[in-house]
């Protein structure tokens, strides 16, 4: 299959290859990397700011290291997160990633 293509791609020896022809795999490479990588990965990051930036206090969620708590006060980069009783962390806003409402249930 490979060869027909590149036999195809030859044309007859005194013909001269069409230069669009010699860069269509090459775009049809980088087309295929953007909506299949860049595409989904951008969606992803919009997603993830615009879920920090509604962050509010009373909310639950999860950080990057896997620890659960309850946002009790937003700062501008940062949030006071309560994972226990009177158990307080500073964590940095990138490092809240989840909505832990479903997983931890309604208090």
């Amino acid at each position: 299959m490979i060869m027909l293509n590149f036999i195809a791609m030859m044309g007859t020896p005194g013909q001269e290859q069409n230069p669009f022809m010699s860069l269509l795999p090459l775009l049809l490479i980088v087309v295929v990397f953007y909506f299949f990588m860049i595409r989904p990965q951008i969606k992803k990051q919009k997603e993830l700011k615009n879920f920090r930036e509604s962050l509010q206090k009373g909310d639950k969620v999860i950080t990057i290291g896997g620890i659960y708590g309850r946002i009790v006060e937003m700062q501008e980069n940062a949030a006071l997160v309560e994972i226990d009783n009177n158990v307080k962390i500073k964590v940095d806003k990138s490092a809240l990633v989840k909505d832990a409402t479903a997983i931890m249930g309604q208090k």
